[in-house]
């Protein structure tokens, strides 16, 4: 049989229970068995496999994301001054020890919360150097502080501002050095400081005032004697009569006996006992009265005194007694006592009249004369010839006042036009003010504004807007001076001699003409102070060591203009706001103002294609035409500081009245175009910057309220 013959004898198909390995002695190949593999199996290992892939691919990813950010993150510390524990939050990736974090370079928001203080809420920048710090400075919340004086009812001054009699109860005052007066009749003026803590935490400050006054003893004979000081009656008691400190003349007086004279010097809380006095008996005397009071009386030509009085008389002499009162006609009479005899006498006084002729407008306004009404309108008056206080009043319009003094056979006219309350103020206040410096500030009064409330900030439409631009309303009730110029070197060197704006790429900075720079904000606050110290004003901002700590708002003393007050002057005209401020066109189509022009290229990197204005930094003040207010360099030349502290407005902000802000800030606001900006967001008077310290192209001008 062939190995053919053989295959054919082989059944097509093999069941299974007659499967069996071939054997040697069938001399053919083995065949092995291979275990079962279900698919089902096959798969899931495949996804396990897959999935530690993809995890392993993710893990490897984060490790290179987190290599790469380690390696490009730059060392930020925060030293944030509370008393509080702060509770901070920065937007953005960045990891955190404490208040040292790792974060990449770039903007990003900083939140701080710390119990006691007002949040803050600030946009950083992160600088490629390795390592930064950034000094942070919470505002405290105010506190509250109750005053009260021993005995009660002193009258409380605090920076010159008087608050009312003590005691003053949970007085609400942002945190800070203020100085403190107490002032109360017959006692002793008090003068301290109190440093309110803030953070809503109560204080309480007790004063106790000492009495200004002495007590002077004696024993007198008569014991009936009456005292008088400075020809004032004093009430003498058991411990004598209380006597105010200084230089004062104590009279004693008793009928019968010659009045006794004695010069005392009074110093407060040392008691003088000026021993036994005894009077000297009168051998006549006559008592002296007149009506209306006061009259001066003379005997035999010599002085004796004020009626009413008790006049000693030297008895069988004819004596001459005389009367007179300024506005009255005089008396005199004469008469002669017996040795031990009294006399009494009332004189009536006739009065010396004057005519004074008073033309009024509106007919309807009251004359008050010493403060009686007599009537109202043009009339014609008959008046004592003494000196007679004049008012003029009509409701909603401003008074008005002054001193007449009436002569017998001389008629005389006052002619008065009343002003209504806002026309008054306005009469009252000057187009422009000068200071010693030669500053020239322009009038800026906005309740006579056609456009007041106004609204600050831009509209999310508008081209080149920025996010801290947000629209709120406000408004301005105070009057206010503004420079119509910004600050010069010249000017700012009589306040601090040794300052220096500097140069950039050989380009000054620094003559007399051209603007301050490189100044930071406290520097330029501090120059205020100094202005209104020069020229007798109350300082605006309160100072502790050098450093302002806050500002007096009741001050018309210099200051920087408020955020609101800048806007107000460089935007509002009639109706309209203006965008630029040469106008609504952007780029301008003459020259107008100080931006990075065509020759600034080489000191700016970035100017305003096509346009030149001449000058490759900052220009003298007042090279380019003013405003509609008569402003120059609102819109270039330097940036200027405002006196707000910088925070972003409220999308659903309340009407503000005359803002100005917390009473301190970690950064403040910025204004204005510059010689250093030409971009149309910068270039806009919406646009707002902030910051602490000076920059080469920063200056300021300076304002104060007119009332």
């Amino acid at each position: 049989m062939t190995e053919r013959d053989s295959d054919s004898d082989t059944p097509d198909t093999l069941k299974p229970d007659a499967f069996s390995p071939a054997t040697p002695s069938q001399g053919g190949d083995q065949l092995a068995a291979t275990a079962f593999e279900p698919l089902s199996q096959s798969s899931e290992q495949k996804q396990r496999v897959n999935a530690t892939q993809i995890a392993l691919g993710v893990a490897g990813v984060l490790i290179a994301a987190l290599l790469f950010f380690l390696f490009t993150a730059r060392s930020l510390t925060l030293n944030i001054d509370a008393e509080a524990e702060p509770d901070f939050s920065l937007s953005g990736l960045n990891w955190s020890f404490g208040e040292r974090l790792l974060v990449r370079p770039g903007n990003y928001t900083l939140s701080i919360n710390a119990e006691g203080y007002h949040p803050y809420e600030q946009t950083i920048t992160v600088g490629d150097a390795d390592t930064q710090q950034l000094d942070i400075r919470l505002a405290p919340l105010p506190g509250t502080v109750t005053i009260a004086t021993q005995p009660a009812g002193g009258e409380i001054i605090l920076d010159e501002l008087s608050l009312g009699s003590a005691p003053l109860v949970d007085l609400t005052l942002e945190a800070g050095v203020y100085r403190v007066e107490a002032v109360l009749d017959r006692y002793q003026r008090w003068q301290g400081q109190i440093d309110v803590v803030g953070r809503n935490q109560s204080q309480t400050v007790d004063v106790v005032l000492l009495p200004d006054w002495a007590n002077v003893r004696f024993s007198a004979t008569p014991a009936t004697v009456t005292a008088s000081i400075d020809g004032q009656p004093a009430e003498t008691t058991a411990t004598g009569v209380e006597v105010l400190s200084g230089e004062r003349e104590l009279t004693l007086s008793a009928p019968g006996f010659m009045p006794l004279s004695l010069p005392l010097s009074i110093v407060a809380g040392v008691d003088q006992d000026l021993g036994a006095v005894t009077l000297t008996p009168a051998d006549a005397t006559m008592t002296l009265e007149s009506a209306p009071p006061g009259a001066g009386v003379t005997v035999d030509g010599a002085f004796a005194g004020l009626t009413p009085l008790v006049v000693p008389l030297s008895p069988g002499d004819r004596h001459a007694i005389s009367l007179s009162k300024a506005g009255y006609l005089g008396a005199s009479l004469s008469l002669t006592l017996a040795r031990g005899e009294t006399a009494s006498r009332a004189i009536p006084l006739k009065p010396e009249l004057g005519e004074v002729r008073f033309a009024i407008e509106p007919a309807e306004a009251d004359i008050l004369i010493n403060g009686q009404r007599v009537g109202s309108g043009s009339q014609s008056l008959s008046l004592p010839a003494v000196k007679q206080r004049i008012a003029v009043q009509l409701e909603g319009y401003a008074s008005f006042e002054t001193e007449v003094l009436p002569k017998p056979g001389l008629p005389q006219q006052i002619s008065v036009t009343l002003l209504t309350e806002a026309a008054a103020r306005k009469a009252a206040m000057t187009p422009t003010i000068t200071t010693p410096l030669g500053q020239t500030l322009v009038l800026v009064d906005p309740s006579v504004e056609a456009q007041n409330p106004f609204t600050m900030g831009a509209s999310r439409r508008d081209p080149g807007r920025r996010a801290n631009e947000v629209e709120h309303p406000v408004e301005l009730r105070r009057a206010f001076y503004i420079a119509s110029t910004e600050t010069t070197n010249a000017q700012f060197r009589q306040y601090e001699a040794t300052h220096d704006s500097g140069l950039i790429e050989s380009y000054s900075l620094d003559r007399d003409h051209q603007p301050v720079a490189g100044i930071s904000w406290q520097q330029a606050a501090s120059f205020c102070n100094w202005l209104s110290r020069l020229e007798g004003l109350p300082p605006f901002y309160r100072e502790n060591q050098g450093i302002i700590i806050g500002f007096n708002p009741s001050s018309t003393g210099y200051r920087l203009p408020s955020e609101a007050e800048w806007a107000f002057a460089a935007r509002v005209e009639g109706d309209a706001l203006r965008r630029f401020a040469w106008g609504d066109d952007f780029p301008p189509s003459a020259v107008v103002t100080n931006v990075a022009d065509n020759t600034s290229a080489l000191v700016t990197g970035r100017i305003l294609n096509g346009y030149t204005d001449q000058f490759v930094v900052s220009a003298p003040v007042g090279s380019f035409p003013a405003n509609h207010r008569g402003l120059h360099d609102m819109g270039g030349n330097v940036a200027e500081w405002v006196h707000d502290g910088y925070a972003i407005p409220s999308a659903n902000a309340e009407l503000a009245i005359d803002p100005l802000g917390a009473q301190r800030g970690d950064n403040y606001t910025i204004r204005g175009g510059s010689w250093a900006l030409s971009r149309l967001s910068e270039l806009r008077l919406t646009f707002r910057d902030y910051g602490e310290r000076g920059r080469d192209d920063l200056g300021f001008r300076i304002a104060r309220y007119a009332e």
